[in-house]
């Protein structure tokens, strides 16, 4: 069965192909891709993936087709790209006509996909990858009138987009809750993909204890919850840091929050691997999002051997079973948090436990095999009409 995968992100995939998901999915499927990135220039591309891996590369049975997202800005880059997006769509359809197309987010990729539908007749699938009803709404603590017109945008893109589909891919069976027009649209609930097996088992915590946290924006993620958290059970753990991974451009907001707490580090956003090494060292991963489809970083983390806490929002309580493989809390309650938190710092034991219940579950439950089958699955049920 052949598909075409729009890409909606510019980060580039990875660069060995056991870690990348289109290499597995070639066990099941072939197709094309279409991938922004934020490169400007052919020579930049081929400098990560090799000679000749601009303007296509091969990955197992699929191939990439790059859009040099920084090549343009502003109104330019989004006008180019849905150009990119229709056009190269139609042309590889009538090289060789694919069965369904699969769009990564339900944002206007997905209303570009669902044009691309019309032209060509293909089944489409649409990927949740948020929590709709949230997005856009907690960017600040106060959402502006133009948070609040994203907002309408995204609920618009999502229902044109939703009632387009012939099946979505959500993270969590109660994802469509917030909007009875698209409860009945068919689903297939299963996990985002993250590379377990390639994933380092922790060899034991760092000499100095932490607390880490991976993610951006800041309140989005619900950093600010953290901190609070974190300095009110500081004085009861003086050996424990806190340490904030991610891209924070309104950096003086959390400087104030952490002024006085020298044991608060914001480092700045890692390679991949670099950020698994700092996961797998870590005491426990905190996930405080209010708004969040699922999380792969909480995967990222109990493949590692590590537990984790995270906020009731999403897919999160999903993957998180509370007391087993770590700790849920009532979103944007930060004492509840801090709850959490005395209990996992509290004791060694338990942190073994939860990391060890958390590094079976996602070598079973989470694993790539799990992805594979769930995609290829969602795929044929789409293509076959299933309800």
């Amino acid at each position: 069965m052949r598909i075409l995968y729009i890409h909606a992100s510019f980060v580039p995939p990875p660069v060995k192909p056991e870690a990348d998901r289109f290499f597995l999915l070639s066990e099941r499927l072939e197709g094309d891709i279409l991938q922004p990135i934020w490169h400007s220039t052919p020579e930049q591309v081929e400098k990560i993936f090799g000679p000749d891996s601009y303007p296509t590369r091969m990955c197992g049975r699929f191939r990439y087709h790059w859009f040099l997202g920084w090549k343009y800005t502003g109104l330019r880059r989004k006008m180019e790209l849905f150009r990119f997006y229709i056009g190269k769509a139609l042309e590889l359809h009538r090289r060789q006509p694919f069965d369904c197309i699969v769009v990564y987010s339900h944002q206007m990729s997905a209303v570009m996909a669902s044009l691309v539908k019309l032209f060509t007749g293909a089944r489409l699938v649409v990927e949740i990858a948020t929590t709709p009803d949230l997005v856009h709404l907690t960017d600040r603590p106060v959402p502006s009138f133009r948070d609040k017109m994203k907002h309408l945008f995204s609920d618009l893109c999502l229902h044109v987009s939703s009632l387009s589909a012939n099946r979505l891919h959500l993270l969590s069976p109660d994802q469509m809750a917030a909007y009875p027009m698209l409860r009945n649209v068919p689903g297939s609930v299963f996990h985002e993909f993250v590379p377990v097996s390639a994933i380092q088992r922790r060899s034991g915590e760092s000499a100095r204890p932490y607390i880490i946290f991976v993610g951006a924006p800041w309140f989005l993620k619900g950093v600010d919850l953290l901190i609070h958290a974190f300095r009110q059970v500081a004085g009861d753990f003086p050996e424990v840091d806190l340490k904030l991974l991610g891209h924070f451009p309104d950096r003086k907001v959390l400087d104030t929050m952490m002024e006085g707490c020298t044991r608060i580090e914001v480092i700045k956003a890692l390679p991949y691997p670099d950020t698994l090494k700092l996961i797998s060292e870590a005491a426990a991963l905190v996930l405080p999002s209010r708004c969040e489809g699922m999380g792969r970083v909480l995967i990222e983390a109990m493949a590692a051997g590590i537990p984790v806490i995270g906020s009731d929002v999403g897919g999160i309580p999903h993957m998180i079973r509370d007391g087993e493989n770590g700790y849920v809390f009532p979103r944007g309650n930060a004492a509840a948090l801090e709850a959490k938190l005395r209990l996992v710092l509290g004791d060694k034991d338990l942190r073994a436990r939860l990391g060890d219940n958390g590094y079976r579950m996602a070598h079973t439950q989470f694993n790539e095999a799990g992805w594979v089958n769930g995609f290829a699955g969602m795929v044929e049920a789409a293509v076959r009409g299933d309800a």
